[in-house]
C-alpha cells in the first residue's frame, strides 16, 4: 500500500430544564455566514488523485497512523463484489475489550484487548437492516427496519415471521449469543439510543427512530396501533419516537411505553410542528433534495442523560430533548437550516454548551465532496448552546476535494478527549477520517486525517469508505463499510501535542455507545498539566520569562523523588500565573499538587 503524507475538567450537573416548553419554539433558520455560500474544497491537497483499489489503494495521512486492519468475516461479503449493500459494515460499539460491529448482513464482534491485533470472537448472520449496535452489560441491542425475520433467517419472510424493530441479544456468553426480545414497531428502526436514569438503575430506555414507509398490515407481530381498519394510521407510525423500557433482569419484557411527540407545535397542538417541506424547491446545487429534509422522524439522536439532554437529528430539523424523565422527553428547542438535506447525527462537547450537527446530503450513498460541492452542503453544522437555545457558529467539512467515484458526505464521530478542547474524531465515508477541532466554534478547523483512494477502479461508484471512528481508550476505532475494521492511533503535530494524546488516553471508560455521552472527567497528571501548557504556547498566550519559569518548576516536580518537592515545585509554578488566561493551566497545577 502506497502512503503519502503531508507534511479543566468540565462541573457535574444536572438539567434545570424541567418539562416546559418555550413557546417560542417556532423554527430559527440559521443566517448564513457571506463567506460559507463561496468556499469549495481544496483542489491541491494532498489527499486529491490517490491511486483506487480494494484493499491496495493508495494512502494519504496527516497525525494518523493505521495501527490494524481487519477484512470482513467469511459470511460478511459477497466474493467479487465489495459494495453489495446487503454485505456492508455499518456502526460500531464497545464494551470492555469487545468491539461490536453491526452490518446488513447481520453482526460481528472484535476482541481488541491487544488494539493492534484485533482478534474475531464471533460473528451473527441476522440480515434486515443496517443493524445499528449498542451495548449495556449483557444486553446488545440491534436496529431492523428492512424486510428481516424474528428468528434472524436468511429466507424470505412471511406473515408469521416478518420483523421489523431492535432485537436484543443476551451476550453473557458471547460465543453463544441468544436473541431474548424482539421489539416490533411500525416502521422498524434504523437506529436507536440508549437513555439511562440515574434514579432507574433496574431499567434502561431505548429510543428508536424509524424512518422507512409502515410495514404491511398483514405483518402478524406488528404493532396493533399501526393500523385501523387495514389502513395506516399515520399518528401512530410518524411524528413521534418509540420510547421501549427494558427491564434489565428481564429483558424479554422490553416493550413501547411511550410515543411522545416531540415535533408538535405547542401553540396549535399539531404533531407535524416542524418542516413540512423542503425550504426551497431544489437543494442550493440546483439539484434535487436527497434525502428530503421533511421532519416526521429522527435519523439519530444522542443523549447525554448527566446534563439532561438530548440532541435530534430528525431529518429536517436539529431539536434538544429534555430527557431528565427518561420515559418522557420533551422537546426544547428546534432549528432548520437550508443549506441541510438530512439533519442526520449530533454530538455534544464534553460539556454539553456545544453541539455539531450532520448532514448526510446524498444519504451517504452518492458523491459529495467533489470539486463543485460547497463546504456548506453535506457538512457538519455547529451551534452553541445559549440559555437553552442553539445559536448557529459555523459550518465545517472535510475540505479536500472527492472523486465522483466516492461517497462522502459528513457521518458518525465522538470526542477525543483532549483537556481544554473540543475535538471530534469523524469518519466521511470515502472522504475517509478527519479530525475536527471546534473549540472555537466559529473557527473549526482540520488537524488531522487518514484517507484511502477510491474502492472503484473503474468510473463506477462502489460503495465504501468509513460509516464510524470512534476514540476509544486512546485507538480510534473504525468500521469501514466495505474494506472490514480499522484501528488507529494519532501521532504529534503542531495541532496536536504528544503531551495532549497521552492526556486523551488517560481517561479509561468501560463502555462505548456514540449515542450515549458520558462526561469525560480528568485525573490530575503531568499529560493534563502539560496539554494546557501547550495550548497556551500554540495560541501565542505565553511565553518569555513567565513561560520559563513555569517549565524549569514542572520539570523539577516530575524530576522529584519526594511528594513534598513535587508538590512545592507545582505549587511554585501556578504562583507564576496571573491572569484569567491562565486559569485552566493554574487549576491543572494545583489539582496535580493536591495528589502529593
Amino acid at each position: 500500500m502506497a502512503e503519502r503524507f503531508h507534511g479543566a475538567r468540565a462541573s457535574r450537573r444536572r438539567s434545570t430544564w424541567g418539562v416546559v416548553v418555550f413557546a417560542a419554539l417556532a423554527l430559527v433558520m440559521v443566517a448564513l455566514p457571506a463567506a460559507a455560500t463561496a468556499q469549495l474544497p481544496n483542489p491541491d491537497d494532498p489527499r486529491v488523485g490517490l491511486d483506487p483499489g480494494f484493499q491496495n489503494a493508495e494512502v494519504a495521512s496527516h497525525g494518523v497512523d493505521l495501527t490494524a486492519h481487519r477484512d470482513r468475516p467469511a459470511g460478511f461479503f459477497l466474493e467479487g463484489n465489495p459494495g453489495s449493500f446487503g454485505f456492508l459494515n455499518s456502526d460500531l460499539a464497545i464494551q470492555d475489550d469487545i468491539a461490536f460491529v453491526g452490518g446488513f448482513r447481520g453482526w460481528h464482534a472484535w476482541n481488541i484487548s491487544d488494539p493492534s491485533n484485533p482478534a474475531l470472537e464471533v460473528g451473527v448472520v441476522c440480515p434486515g437492516g443496517q443493524g445499528d449496535p449498542s451495548v449495556w452489560g449483557n444486553l446488545l441491542f440491534l436496529s431492523y427496519e428492512n424486510p428481516s425475520r424474528t428468528d434472524c433467517g436468511t429466507q424470505a419472510e412471511t406473515a408469521d415471521t416478518a420483523f421489523r424493530g431492535v432485537r436484543i441479544f443476551d451476550i453473557s456468553d458471547l460465543g453463544n449469543p441468544v436473541q431474548v426480545a424482539a421489539v416490533q414497531t411500525c416502521r422498524g428502526s434504523h437506529t436507536h439510543t440508549l437513555v439511562t436514569d440515574s434514579n432507574d438503575a433496574e431499567n434502561i430506555y431505548v429510543y428508536n427512530s424509524g424512518t422507512s414507509g409502515v410495514r404491511s398490515a398483514t405483518h402478524v407481530g406488528r404493532p396493533a396501533n399501526c393500523f385501523e381498519n387495514g389502513q395506516p394510521v399515520p399518528e401512530a407510525s410518524r411524528w413521534a419516537i418509540d420510547v421501549i423500557k427494558v427491564p434489565l433482569a428481564a429483558p424479554q419484557d422490553a416493550a413501547i411505553v411511550n410515543q411522545p411527540r416531540i415535533f408538535a407545535n405547542p401553540d396549535t397542538g399539531a404533531i407535524n410542528g416542524l418542516q413540512n417541506s423542503p425550504p426551497t424547491p431544489l437543494h442550493p446545487s440546483g439539484i434535487g433534495w436527497s434525502p428530503q429534509p421533511i421532519t416526521d422522524a429522527c435519523h439519530d439522536i444522542t443523549a447525554f442523560p448527566e446534563i439532561g439532554l438530548a440532541a435530534g437529528a430528525c431529518e429536517g430539523n436539529g431539536i434538544l430533548i429534555d430527557i431528565s424523565d427518561p420515559a418522557n422527553p420533551v422537546r426544547v428547542d428546534a432549528v432548520s437550516d437550508p443549506n441541510f438535506a438530512y439533519w442526520h447525527s449530533a454530538t455534544f462537547n464534553n460539556d454539553g454548551t456545544k453541539v455539531v450537527f450532520t448532514d448526510e446530503w446524498g444519504g451517504g450513498t452518492s458523491a459529495r465532496c467533489r470539486s463543485t460541492d460547497q463546504l456548506s452542503w453535506g457538512a457538519n453544522a455547529i451551534f452553541d448552546i445559549v440559555d437553552g437555545k442553539m445559536e448557529f457558529r459555523s459550518y465545517h467539512k472535510m475540505p479536500a476535494v472527492q472523486t465522483s467515484q466516492e461517497n462522502c458526505v459528513a457521518h458518525n464521530g465522538n470526542l477525543i478527549p483532549v483537556p481544554g478542547r473540543d475535538i471530534l474524531s469523524q469518519a466521511w465515508y470515502q472522504g475517509g477520517h478527519s479530525v475536527m477541532d471546534f473549540t472555537d466554534s466559529s473557527n473549526p478547523k482540520e488537524i488531522a486525517y487518514y484517507d484511502r483512494g477510491p474502492v472503484s477502479t473503474t468510473t463506477a461508484l462502489v460503495l465504501g469508505g468509513f460509516w464510524s471512528t470512534y476514540f476509544y481508550n486512546g485507538t480510534t476505532f473504525a468500521t469501514e463499510l466495505s474494506r472490514g475494521f480499522d484501528a488507529f492511533n494519532y501521532t504529534p503535530t503542531a495541532d496536536l501535542t504528544a503531551n495532549e494524546i497521552q492526556a486523551a488516553s488517560e481517561p479509561q471508560v468501560d463502555r462505548l455507545n456514540a449515542q450515549l455521552q458520558s462526561e469525560i472527567a480528568w485525573a490530575p497528571s503531568f499529560a493534563v498539566v502539560r496539554s494546557h501548557l501547550d495550548q497556551l504556547i500554540r495560541a501565542g498566550a505565553i511565553g518569555g520569562e513567565t513561560l520559563d519559569e513555569v517549565e524549569k518548576h514542572l520539570a523539577m516536580a516530575e524530576e522529584a523523588t519526594q511528594g513534598k518537592k513535587a508538590k512545592g515545585q507545582l505549587t511554585a509554578a501556578a504562583d507564576k500565573l496571573e491572569g484569567e488566561q491562565y486559569d485552566a493551566l493554574r487549576g491543572a497545577l494545583l489539582d496535580l499538587a493536591g495528589t502529593y
